[in-house]
């Protein structure tokens, strides 16, 4: 008599994401993305950042600018820390509505609103920043009260230590299954963490920084971020981080289960697959 041994695969539904999660998750996306958008207008008035407390007109950290060589068409130029790019197409010269080229930081498809209008884009951005602060406020105090984030998004000692593992299984695109899937990894955990506690609260306050009025109330802030010009730049790269991150948000999304992952901010629930042993009898002759 002989064993045969098969896998079968149960699959069970989790309730993963609450009500407020799924809810300021969704709010989030849609009020950092016309933030970005409203303040790539605002940047296009100036395209250019400093280090200090004013504007050194003759040498910007970075710029994003149009150089013209006699009668050529013009050419976008980015300059970071003294290198110099050519990025015609895309910043410092893109093409209008009628497909010619058009000397401005970032194209007209990347700003609201579409057109050059620093003082539309300053509202929208204003009005926008209120809606980030209210509804980060609602995701923190539910965070609290619920214990999400000492619960899901704390590492353990032992989550720590799986940090080089976790970043090897990333590189390959193999993510955790069956009760692993169950929890964040420690990956995104420490991102969720650095994100939720530390970038969007520095870009904020440096977006406040940048306000004479706030200044004059609170001459801190100033001395905080080494000058206005200083917190303007660290605004700005604050908000390219979470362009960056949210990339990668969207790549692992499709790779790690599109329909899984989208039910999951829709419904709360998660499907996970466990693997089990079936073991059968047969009489051999």
């Amino acid at each position: 008599m002989a064993e045969e041994v098969g896998r079968h695969v149960e699959r069970h539904k989790i309730y993963r994401h609450s009500v407020v999660v799924r809810i300021t998750h969704w709010l989030n996306a849609a009020i950092l993305l016309v933030m970005l958008m409203s303040g790539l207008q605002i940047f296009n008035a100036h395209p250019a950042l400093y280090w200090g407390e004013k504007s050194l007109f003759d040498a910007p950290w970075a710029a994003i600018t149009a150089a013209r060589a006699g009668n050529d068409a013009p050419r976008g130029v980015t300059t970071i820390s003294g290198r110099s790019f050519t990025t015609t197409g895309l910043l410092g010269v893109s093409n209008d509505v009628t497909g010619q080229p058009q000397e401005r930081a970032f194209p007209r498809w990347a700003t609201i609103p579409a057109d050059q209008s620093l003082a539309t884009g300053r509202r929208w951005h204003f009005l926008f920043a209120w809606l980030l602060v209210i509804n980060g406020l609602l995701y923190l105090a539910s965070g609290v009260l619920t214990r999400h984030f000492s619960r899901d998004l704390a590492p353990t000692v032992q989550d720590l230590g799986h940090i080089p593992r976790s970043i090897w299984d990333h590189v390959r695109f193999r993510f955790p299954e069956g009760d692993d899937a169950r929890r964040y990894n420690v990956l995104q955990k420490l991102t969720y963490l650095v994100v939720i506690f530390g970038i969007l609260p520095v870009l904020i306050v440096a977006g406040l920084t940048m306000s004479p009025g706030l200044d004059a109330a609170f001459p801190w802030l100033l001395d905080l971020f080494g000058g206005r010009q200083s917190a303007r730049t660290i605004h700005f790269l604050c908000a390219f981080a979470l362009v960056l991150f949210t990339i990668v948000h969207l790549i692992e999304v499709p790779v790690s289960g599109v329909i899984n992952n989208l039910r999951s901010m829709i419904t709360g629930h998660y499907e996970i697959e466990r693997r089990t042993r079936d073991v059968s009898t047969s009489l051999q002759p």
